[in-house]
């Protein structure tokens, strides 16, 4: 089908229910997600979007970076209280006030992730938004999780 596995496609499924990453060969390789993700039969799990919301309600962190980090925290923590496991993550949408400096953070961002997640990407995508609900937060991401 077109599948490209590897480093920028891991995780191809055998039928017993894992997220297969597609990446057809002749689109340019994807660096930190996949162009699709298939999933098996399972329970789809909709995260909403989490900020770096502290357990007060305060946003933490002073940069792009730290925002991001407690942020996709707070949603694999969301995930995990529904059952779902970083692996399970099929979709994922960041909202970012200032894309230019989330780009030029991107190779820390990607510590993050690999860190917190490992190197199993989501089809993603990334968008700047003018301001957030909370308005000191700098990024917000929101996700599908697919449960088998």
């Amino acid at each position: 089908m077109g599948a490209q596995n590897g480093e920028h496609g891991a995780g191809a499924g055998k039928g017993g229910g894992e997220l297969e990453r597609i990446n057809p060969p002749h689109l340019a390789p994807p660096t930190g997600f996949s162009h699709a993700v298939r999933a098996a039969p399972g329970t789809m799990v909709f995260l909403a979007g989490q900020t770096a919301l502290d357990g007060s309600g305060r946003i933490v962190g002073d940069g792009i970076v730290e925002q991001f980090e407690r942020a996709l925290t707070n949603l694999l923590d969301v995930a995990a209280a529904s059952g779902a496991g970083p692996s399970d993550l099929a979709k994922l949408t960041v909202f970012a006030v200032d894309v230019a400096d989330y780009r030029s953070h991107a190779r820390d961002l990607g510590a993050v992730w690999k860190r917190l997640v490992g190197g199993a990407y989501p089809a993603m995508a990334v968008i700047g938004a003018t301001r957030l609900w909370d308005e000191t937060a700098l990024v917000e991401i929101e996700g599908i999780a697919v449960v088998r």
